[in-house]
């Protein structure tokens, strides 16, 4: 994928056995380091060919409520083990979102209140330290919420940036996402095919609500309501150091666009 074609396996292991940092298990190329979570790792690829429909499906009914409901949002892509091909069903669904400047707050607390609400009707789903929530599971979830004039440029294009960009599947708005790549030309160094990237999941663009009902000041309390929620999260995963170690993890892989970040 990262060259842009296949490449046969007596190449892969010459490349394998020419590099110190790489090793070979349960049939996959791996940081050497990682070779002992392989099979951990092989498992959750298998989940992901028998469960990911269903929440493939799922994703694609809640973006298009979504979007109707907030019209100042411009794309939506499945981020997280979604798209990466590692679901399994005690995981969320992480999104990413491109939203209008001044509402990434709103886009936050949107996300969060019909997600909880979509929750609450699949409260029989798996979970795990990351999902388990106190009133209904973890599951729709914002991954990454970047404003248009954020995009244009963007203050990131390392390879971490390029690569969720790469493996994101757009549901909604790919030319919002075209135009992101078209603005920082410097993703593709890193990826060239996101040039050609295909959007095979795109829904239907619905009818939305009129963009007069969300003025820009409301994104200041939604700021506060967002922040009160996600303090509030943390504080019920106080005795699952894992969980919070974890979270850490992710937030600081997505400075300097993650919320909520103390200034």
């Amino acid at each position: 994928m990262c060259i842009g074609g296949p490449l046969s396996e007596a190449d892969i292991r010459w490349a394998v056995a020419a590099s110190p940092d790489l090793a070979v298990a349960e049939d996959l190329v791996l940081d050497r380091d990682a070779a002992k979570n392989a099979h951990a790792i092989r498992s959750r690829a298998a989940a992901h060919a028998t469960e990911s429909a269903a929440y493939v499906a799922m994703t694609m009914e809640f973006v298009r409520t979504l979007v109707a409901v907030a019209p100042f949002i411009s794309s939506v892509s499945i981020a997280g083990s979604l798209a990466s091909g590692g679901f399994r069903p005690s995981d969320d669904v992480d999104l990413n979102l491109i939203v209008d400047d001044g509402h990434r707050h709103l886009a936050y607390v949107v996300v969060n209140f019909l997600g909880l609400a979509h929750a609450v009707r699949h409260r029989a789903k798996p979970v795990d330290d990351l999902t388990r929530r106190p009133i209904a599971p973890r599951l729709m979830t914002a991954n990454l919420i970047l404003e248009r004039s954020q995009c244009l440029p963007l203050e990131r294009c390392d390879e971490d940036m390029a690569f969720e960009f790469l493996i994101g599947e757009p549901v909604f708005g790919p030319e919002a996402i075209n135009e992101v790549v078209e603005a920082n030309p410097a993703l593709l160094d890193h990826f060239p095919q996101l040039a050609a990237k295909p959007a095979s999941l795109l829904i239907d663009r619905p009818r939305r609500l009129p963009k007069a009902l969300y003025p820009r000041f409301l994104d200041a309390p939604a700021r506060a309501l967002g922040q009160a929620a996600w303090r509030y999260m943390q504080w019920t995963r106080r005795h699952r150091p894992e969980a919070l170690a974890r979270v850490a993890y992710v937030r600081s892989t997505m400075r300097p666009y993650t919320l909520f970040d103390a200034t």
